[in-house]
């Protein structure tokens, strides 16, 4: 049986496109397997070193990837949906899943493997492909069950094949994300431990540390020696301005018998 819906999620796939979806199809079954544009990988991996496995890999599985989709494309052309032996509606629905693949495999697919040849241990980039190819074997998986229905024994044996070299494919990206997320694990953990290497080297600088010694006698203050006094002299009495002092009275002097 063919799900419609399908079709519209290969539809959003391809960026910069806006394709509305069969009829019949509601709008929130529309997919998006765009996460950043591409080439974003490459600042994502802080310029470390890929190793060459690692690139040869990833090489091996992005040519085979390109040569099914070439098979794909031509595959498809060769269908003759119109003749099919069934309802309209189904063919129509038939028509725009091979044309959603087309586009996909035209647009999407080789924006999605260029940005990820830019940055080949790019977990974003990686997912991003696994998702695309998920949804493609989806779509092309029902085109198959529809042609076997309906079309030439040519025509299904040939869309088979494609559908089970996308399959491989698929397989090899989702153990490569394993693989990928271990390695990604390990080096946080590594630099983590680096880290607290590093800060546990740095030579702490100890607090100063006052010491009171509690035997050492306490020194009294010494009391000043206030100045002697110096002493008083008695002088007599200054008169006041403008009055005369007036002298002592002579004592008569004694008057001698006679």
């Amino acid at each position: 049986m063919l799900v419609p819906g399908l079709a519209c999620l290969l539809c959003a796939i391809a960026p910069g496109q806006t394709s509305p979806a069969p009829a019949g199809v509601p709008a929130n079954l529309q997919y998006s397997a765009q996460g950043r544009p591409a080439g974003a990988g490459v600042s994502a991996q802080g310029g470390q070193p890929v190793s060459y496995a690692s690139v040869s890999q990833l090489n091996g599985l992005l040519g085979q990837l390109e040569e099914t989709s070439k098979n794909t494309q031509a595959d498809l052309v060769k269908l003759r949906i119109e003749h099919w032996k069934t309802d309209n509606n189904s063919k129509k629905t038939a028509l725009a899943n091979v044309d959603s693949i087309q586009r996909n495999l035209q647009g999407a697919l080789p924006e999605i493997v260029a940005g990820l040849r830019a940055a080949p241990e790019d977990l974003p980039a990686t997912f991003k492909l696994y998702r695309n190819l998920d949804a493609l074997y989806d779509v092309l998986g029902n085109v198959v069950e529809l042609a076997g229905a309906f079309g030439s024994k040519d025509d299904v044996q040939s869309l088979a094949n494609d559908l089970s070299a996308f399959e491989g494919t698929r397989k090899q990206m989702a153990e490569r994300i394993e693989t990928l997320s271990s390695a990604k694990e390990a080096e946080i953990v590594r630099l983590r431990a680096d880290l607290k290497t590093a800060q546990a080297a740095i030579p702490v600088e100890p607090p100063k540390k006052i010491v009171v010694d509690d035997n050492e006698p306490v020194k009294k203050p010494v009391a000043k020696k206030k100045p002697a006094a110096k002493p008083k002299t008695n002088t007599p009495d200054k008169p006041a301005t403008g009055q005369m002092q007036n002298p002592p009275a002579q004592q008569a002097a004694p008057t001698k018998p006679q």
